[in-house]
């Protein structure tokens, strides 16, 4: 069930995501981690691969912590022709979901952590772009033997 509503517009709740579930990152290991989106209908953001140099690219970034972010792994975007568009635009809609595999820094401390990130995206629909958004993200992280 999607409860965080990352971005309102009037009323209208464009993006969701779901509350982060704790990983566990044993020393020496790796773990992953998923951020889950949910679109309005009639709503999209950029891919982390715009098109167009100016499209503002969806962005998942994480701060330093006990465990490191080894790889963001963004679905495979589609490629629409929209009204504002010549040639087809780098998209996401609906329901997705970004991935990162961590791993454990070299001395991380053992116990619970939390690591923190920040997604950046532009929602738009076809007559319009909403402001760009960059909003914070909290992960329970355990570091374990």
């Amino acid at each position: 069930m999607l409860l965080a509503s990352l971005y309102c517009f009037g009323q209208i709740n464009v993006l969701n995501v779901a509350p982060l579930r704790k990983i566990t990152v044993p020393v020496n290991g790796t773990a992953e981690a998923s951020v889950a989106l949910q679109l309005r209908d009639g709503y999209h953001v950029n891919s982390n691969t715009p098109a167009d140099a100016y499209f503002i690219p969806l962005r998942l970034t994480w701060g330093a912590g006990p465990v490191e972010a080894v790889s963001v792994i963004y679905p495979k975007p589609q490629l629409e022709k929209l009204a504002f568009s010549e040639k087809p635009v780098s998209i996401f809609t609906g329901n997705f979901e970004v991935v990162t595999k961590f791993k454990a820094v070299a001395g991380a401390v053992l116990g619970q952590n939390v690591m923190t990130a920040k997604l950046r995206y532009q929602a738009c629909n076809d007559r319009m772009c909403l402001p760009p958004r960059t909003v914070d993200l909290s992960l329970p992280v355990e570091v374990s033997k």
